[in-house]
């Protein structure tokens, strides 16, 4: 694949305005819970673009925002990041995609809404305005955003170079089912695995058959997130469940987690790492963006994951 330095990757998909509020204590439905609401930079592909830019890798964005105030928002909150924002479309006719999630005490999403009408306005024909650009990229991450054509597209037309994938929701995880021969890497939740099958993601057993549809659909290798459950891997050959380890710090704000482990999973990759490592590093990314009220978390870096890498096996 040839040195770091001289490689890129393209991610394309959705980038919002997260709007969470967390409650203080036990989470009282139908009520009023006193808490905390911030606001910050999110969605699947820009999350896992802005850890991957932390992480040191040349990243570039595809995704489109409103010609609005979040877009605005959304921009410099992005290039303060470090990230390329020349493939990102500012479009007037839509507002910018708005994630608005209810997190309990413990730092876990109970609900969400999401108004996401813009990202339909990614399609085909306003990807092909970058085929050049992602026909030199190393690694194409996308995520599941994407309209159907987009997906088609991208899919057909980028045969030959590695596709990560994403499968963001229970609603829109069937939406790569046509597309799985041209995945890779599939990072799904339990739920969303399960909601792109048909079969239960619960037990090793039950894990280990999904995976092996998934496989047979031609995915090379598959992460199913369970939260503190940790990750099943599949990659055919060697299957298995890795935990995070982790001590008594405090969970700030789980949602962007498995993004930063989709990102640690696109750096380990292009550095060729087996996959014991790729866990260990995928894994100690999410840790630390765990620990970050924000989506993605601002003290993401390599020297950060190396960091906790070395305290893990001196502990």
């Amino acid at each position: 694949m040839g040195s770091r330095e001289q490689q890129y990757v393209t991610v394309i998909g959705g980038a919002n305005i997260d709007i969470h509020g967390k409650s203080r204590k036990t989470l009282v439905p139908k009520d009023s819970n006193s808490g905390t609401v911030r606001m910050s930079a999110g969605g699947v592909a820009r999350n896992v673009a802005e850890n991957l830019a932390r992480l040191g890798v040349d990243c570039r964005l595809i995704s489109v925002i409103g010609d609005d105030y979040h877009g605005q928002m959304l921009l410099r909150l992005c290039r303060e990041a470090g990230m390329n924002m020349k493939f990102v479309h500012e479009i007037s006719s839509a507002p910018t995609s708005t994630y608005l999630s209810v997190l309990d005490d413990a730092g876990d999403m109970q609900v969400a809404i999401s108004d996401m009408s813009i990202i339909d306005l990614l399609n085909a024909e306003r990807l092909q305005q970058h085929q050049a650009m992602l026909d030199q990229a190393s690694l194409i991450i996308l995520d599941t955003n994407l309209p159907n054509d987009a997906l088609a597209w991208l899919t057909d037309t980028f045969d030959e170079i590695t596709i990560f994938a994403d499968t963001v929701s229970t609603a829109k995880a069937v939406r790569i089912k046509p597309f799985l021969s041209s995945i890779h890497t599939l990072k799904a939740s339990a739920l969303e695995a399960e909601a792109l099958t048909g079969c239960e993601a619960r037990t090793p057993g039950q894990l280990r058959k999904l995976a092996d549809e998934l496989h047979a659909e031609g995915v090379d290798r598959v992460f199913i997130t369970r939260g503190n459950q940790g990750v099943f891997y599949s990659t055919g050959d060697a299957h298995g469940v890795q935990r995070l380890q982790r001590d008594q710090r405090a969970v700030h704000n789980a949602g962007g987690a498995g993004d930063a482990f989709l990102a640690g999973l696109a750096f380990a990759w292009l550095e060729a790492w087996p996959l014991k490592e790729t866990l260990q590093f995928a894994l100690a990314a999410a840790d630390i963006t765990l620990s970050h009220p924000a989506t993605s978390s601002p003290a993401l870096s390599l020297a950060a994951v190396n960091r906790l890498l070395e305290a893990q096996r001196a502990g």
